[in-house]
This record gives structure tokens, C-alpha cells and sequence, in this order.
């Protein structure tokens, strides 16, 4: 490693050493006895997200384009502050590194870290001789996705608020409040309007029965996950998704960017075709979109431009195909996917808007309609009630 020892002294064992030992052995015997796929789960290293593993090449990118060696830049990455990424993992490819690997075969060993995106774009990069550019490119493609997915969250963030509050409201009303009202309109012995008689008909069922709609629940889970699980099902589900009436259209726009997006950027680092266009499948989420990738690379294969395959599959937009027909006629392939994703992730942002400013209003309306059901029942049976006593 090229260090010169001044110093060589012999470690002693301490009580601290011994506690932490048993504490070790004793966690391991308390894992042992929980099952073997949740021991699996525990025990898997976590996905860094987009955002994390940006700020890590960017951070990698900076140290090699200041002149460091690889192997310095390596060593400083895992003193460095890299959230989601240990320093466990950076000490592993610089020892690889130091051993006579190249940056991207170390990379390749950490497939929890490094995606095939990654790796392809870092061994170009290495081929090419610009591996700084490469991960400046790279830094700056996995933020556009980052920003990309939290227009999403934000977009959710409101609506998912607005229906987790008014649940509890209701199941706070219905096991709480009404249970009380009961107990004094069962003691007046007044007839009860039609809507009270409903309400206390639910109130039952949910008192009565919530272990079977539990169940109902669960096991309705457990069969659209196993449907899920199958070829059919996962192309029917992503088929309803495409075409959902509100969310089909910002799904789209993010399938169709993310796609030309990827697509551009390891096109653009010099990436072979057929290779990008197997990557670009392999992170698509959609299963009916892989399948058009699928066709386009086999036909690529032949010998065919994209722009043909692509217009043949008939999911991909008329705006897509004649860009990247211009791109090829032009020989700026990348530069045409890059309009396109840029292009699709504008109409992203402006149809998450729109879809969120109807969804807000929708849900108000919902959950006024369900709340004032609530009280128009229970205040028709007290004016029943004081109508009688008037009487």
C-alpha cells in the first residue's frame, strides 16, 4: 500500500472489547431466531437513492478534476460525507483498484450500488480518456431524475394528507362518537330517520365484522400481488396504468422521458447502441414499454435504425420518433433524445399540476360529502328527537 511503519505495537484485549462481543454474538442469536427471508432483507445493503449517489459522483468527479490520482480520490471518498453510500464501499474499489482492476470492474463487484447505467458510463468513460466528464454527465442525469421524483412526492404529498386524516376522522366518529349518540337515542324510544338507520347499520357492521373485512382486505392484497407476480398480470396493470383516466397521461410523460433521457445520456458517453438500448430496458419500469425496447434492439441488431423500430411498436409518441429520425439524418442522435426528454419532462411538470389541482379539490369534495353524512345523521335524529319531546 506504500506505507512505511514507524511504530508496530501489539493491541491488548480490554473489557470493552468483550462486552462488544457479546452484544455481537447475542444480536446474532437473537436474528437467528427470526425467519430466513426477513434475515435476508436485514442483512441486504440498501439501495442508495438518486439524489445520494448524485452528490457521490459528483463529489468523485470534483476530487479527479482537482488532479488527485484515482486511488487518492478513492482513499478521500471514504472520509468524505456520503449519505446512503457507506465508506465501506469506496474502501472496497480502491483496494480492487490498487490490486490492478479498472475502476468500473471495482464498480461491477457493488451491484447494490452501481446500476449497469452506471458502470457502462464509467467504462466508457475510461475508454474514452474524459472519465471526469463522464461523471459530471452522470452526476447531472441522476439529479434531473431526482428532481423528477420528488415533483412526484410533492404532487402526492397533499392528497395523501387529505385522505389519511379524513380516514381517521371517520373511524374516530363511527367507533367514538357514535356509540355515545346511540346510547341516548335508544333511551327516548323515538323512530330514527332513514339516514341515522344506515349509519347505525355501518357502525354495527365495522363493530361486528371488521376481523372479516380485515381479512377481505388482506387476502385481497395477497391475489393482486400474485397477479402482479405473473407476465399477464404485470402487462394488464401497467396497460390500466398507461391509460388511467387522470394518471395515465403523467405516467406516460415520465415513461417516455426517462426513456430518452437514459437513452441520450449513455449514447452520448459512448455507449455502444444495442448495449444502451439493453440498459435502457433494464431500467424502464414498465413491462409493455421493455417489450418495445426488446423489439427495437433485436431490429437494431439487423442492421435497422431506431427511429423505424420504434415507429413500428406504436407505444412510443409521434414526437419521439420523428426527433430521433432528424437525429439520425443529422448524426446527433443524443442531442435529439436530450430534446426530447427535455420536452417531456416540461409537459411532466405541467400535467403533474393539473393533476394535482384536480385531485384536491376532488378529495375536498369527497371528504365533505362523507362528513357532513355523518352529521346531517346524527342531527336529523336529535331534531327527531326534540320533535317528539315537543310533541
Amino acid at each position: 500500500m506504500g506505507l512505511f511503519p514507524v511504530a508496530v505495537e501489539a493491541t491488548k484485549g480490554s473489557p470493552v472489547q468483550v462486552t462488544e462481543k457479546s452484544n455481537s454474538s447475542s444480536s446474532t442469536k437473537l436474528t437467528h431466531l427470526l425467519p430466513a427471508s426477513l434475515r435476508q432483507a436485514m442483512a441486504r445493503q440498501r439501495k442508495p437513492k438518486l439524489q445520494e449517489l448524485a452528490t457521490y459522483t459528483q463529489q468523485l468527479s470534483n476530487l479527479l478534476n482537482a488532479g488527485m490520482p484515482l486511488t487518492l480520490a478513492l482513499n478521500s471518498m471514504t472520509h468524505l460525507e456520503a449519505k446512503g453510500i457507506p465508506s465501506e464501499v469506496s474502501r472496497q474499489i480502491k483496494q480492487d483498484v490498487m490490486e490492478g482492476r479498472s475502476l468500473s470492474d471495482s464498480m461491477a463487484k457493488q451491484p447494490r450500488i452501481f446500476s449497469d447505467l452506471y458502470v457502462n458510463m464509467v467504462r466508457a468513460g475510461e475508454s474514452s480518456g474524459a472519465l471526469v466528464e463522464v461523471l459530471r454527465r452522470m452526476a447531472d442525469h441522476f439529479e434531473r431524475f431526482a428532481q423528477v421524483q420528488s415533483k412526484f412526492a410533492s404532487a402526492m404529498v397533499y392528497p395523501a394528507f387529505v385522505t389519511v386524516v379524513g380516514i381517521c376522522i371517520m373511524f374516530f366518529f363511527m367507533s367514538y362518537m357514535l356509540p355515545k349518540f346511540m346510547s341516548i337515542f335508544q333511551g327516548m324510544n323515538v323512530p330514527l330517520p332513514l339516514m341515522t338507520q344506515i349509519l347505525v347499520s355501518i357502525s354495527h357492521v365495522f363493530a361486528a365484522y371488521w376481523w372479516l373485512m380485515l381479512a377481505v382486505v388482506i387476502a385481497a392484497v395477497i391475489l393482486f400481488k400474485r397477479f402482479q407476480a405473473t407476465d399477464q398480470g404485470r402487462r394488464k396493470i401497467d396497460h390500466w396504468r398507461m391509460n388511467a383516466p387522470l394518471f395515465g397521461k403523467v405516467i406516460k410523460l415520465n415513461i417516455f422521458g426517462q426513456f430518452a433521457r437514459t437513452l441520450s445520456t449513455l449514447l452520448e458517453n459512448g455507449v455502444p447502441v444495442l448495449t444502451a438500448l439493453k440498459i435502457t430496458e433494464q431500467i424502464i419500469p414498465n413491462s409493455i414499454v421493455k417489450e418495445a425496447i426488446a423489439k427495437t434492439r433485436e431490429e437494431v441488431t439487423d442492421g435497422k435504425t431506431i427511429a423505424q423500430p420504434l415507429a413500428r411498436c406504436k407505444i412510443f409518441p409521434q414526437l419521439m420518433v420523428d426527433l430521433v429520425k432528424i437525429g439520425e439524418d443529422t448524426g446527433d442522435v443524443p442531442g435529439a433524445l436530450k430534446n426530447v426528454a427535455d420536452t417531456y419532462e416540461n409537459e411532466l411538470a405541467i400535467a403533474l399540476r393539473v393533476m394535482t389541482n384536480m385531485i384536491e379539490p376532488t378529495l375536498i369534495i369527497v371528504m365533505a360529502a362523507g362528513v357532513g353524512f355523518l352529521l346531517l345523521s346524527v342531527l336529523s335524529a336529535m331534531f327527531a328527537i326534540t320533535a317528539n319531546i315537543a310533541r
